[in-house]
């Protein structure tokens, strides 16, 4: 899929994983009038907003390093030397965060979820995105005086 162009966004991530978003499922959610939202890291965030200038990028921040760390010990998947890889690797991504339009602190899963919730809906409600229902407001009133 990669050498066909089929990802919007692909990456390998800790050296070991790949991801990938099809592009089908852009113009799938386009053409059925939703929106589209992607669970993705930086590198894969980068890609979007380079190619969809137009996206919104949310970075969804831990609360604190120690708190990051205590989540990923919590899985009990990956060794200490991963777990130390990943945490340098936060750093780093987390310093990026101007590249974002909103971050949201998960400190409390609820009220980041309604965080992310009130960015969709701000978004919904923006003059851009409303602009043909404006168009039409306005053509209902009839010709200008």
């Amino acid at each position: 899929m990669v050498e066909r162009g089929e990802f919007l966004e692909h990456a390998q991530v800790f050296g070991k994983h790949s991801y990938g978003t099809p592009k089908k499922w852009l113009e799938e959610s386009k053409a059925k009038g939703f929106d589209l939202v992607l669970e993705i890291d930086v590198q894969g965030a980068a890609q979007v907003k380079q190619k969809l200038p137009e996206s919104i990028a949310i970075f969804i921040l831990p609360p604190s390093r120690a708190e990051l760390e205590r989540r990923l010990r919590s899985r009990g998947q990956d060794a200490d030397e991963e777990i130390a890889r990943r945490l340098a690797k936060a750093r780093a991504e987390i310093e990026a965060f101007g590249k974002y339009d909103y971050c949201v602190v998960n400190d409390d899963v609820d009220r980041a979820g309604l965080e992310v919730e009130a960015i969709v809906t701000a978004l919904r409600c923006s003059s851009l995105r409303r602009r043909a229902v404006v168009e039409n407001l306005l053509a209902s009133f009839g010709g200008k005086d």
